[in-house]
């Protein structure tokens, strides 16, 4: 993973806007870790997204250059020496990313106070991938600065990183191909278990409210 071109993604949502299929006026994204981070910038850059919903992701750029037409967005730096290696040899890289509200870190901050988009970000409270908490305040204080919507955030006690449909059981460690490891990604199984049921019912249930509402422009608060 060294580029990511945000034009493929565009060609990607103008099938869907032309799709006969599609209701439109425009789509919705979901994305889940590094592709809830890649919803942000979608939503941030792409015309057409109406509603995001990130599921543990960041709002700053990280682990590979993002590009769009003229616009280049460098990667979130992070330092090896924060990883924690526990007993049994797995790895914990929640502290390895830099601040990106310091110094030039904040040149991987992604714009999404330009995004036309609902957000709703889905938090883990127990992720140990990275700080999700931490980014989706920071992209709420963001939008509500810039006299967009403040954004629902909904925190799981107890969750790891990833929160996926009803059912599938947790994925407590696995690879890390950037990290070159294997890593603990958070979760205690039953609490874990009732977030995936109970977000999956929050996702649908934001996306009917702004994909069948004909009020779907993201209104000023100014």
């Amino acid at each position: 993973m060294t580029e990511f071109h945000l034009e493929y993604f565009e060609e990607a949502v103008n099938y869907m806007l032309e799709h006969p299929q599609v209701k439109g006026p425009g789509v919705g994204l979901l994305g889940i870790s590094k592709g809830g981070e890649l919803c942000v910038s979608m939503a941030s850059f792409l015309k057409g997204i109406t509603a995001t919903v990130v599921i543990n992701g960041a709002v700053a750029n990280v682990g590979a250059v993002l590009r769009y037409k003229d616009i280049t967005i460098p990667p979130l730096g992070f330092d090896q020496r924060r990883l924690k290696i526990d007993k049994s040899g797995l790895a914990d890289i929640v502290d390895a990313l830099n601040n990106p509200l310091e110094g030039p870190n904040q040149q991987s901050l992604i714009p999404l106070e330009k995004a036309d988009s609902r957000f709703l970000f889905i938090v883990g409270k127990d992720d140990r991938n990275w700080k999700s908490e931490f980014f989706a305040i920071e992209g709420a204080k963001r939008l509500v600065a810039h006299g967009k919507e403040k954004p629902e955030i909904i925190c799981y006690e107890g969750a790891g990183h990833y929160i996926e449909p009803p059912y599938f059981p947790m994925c407590e460690a696995s690879m890390h191909l950037l990290v070159g490891s294997t890593v603990v990604w958070g979760g205690e199984p039953k609490a874990h278990s009732e977030a995936q049921v109970d977000a999956w019912q929050k996702i649908q249930a934001f996306f009917h409210k702004y994909l069948n509402s004909n009020q779907s422009e993201t209104p000023s608060k100014l």
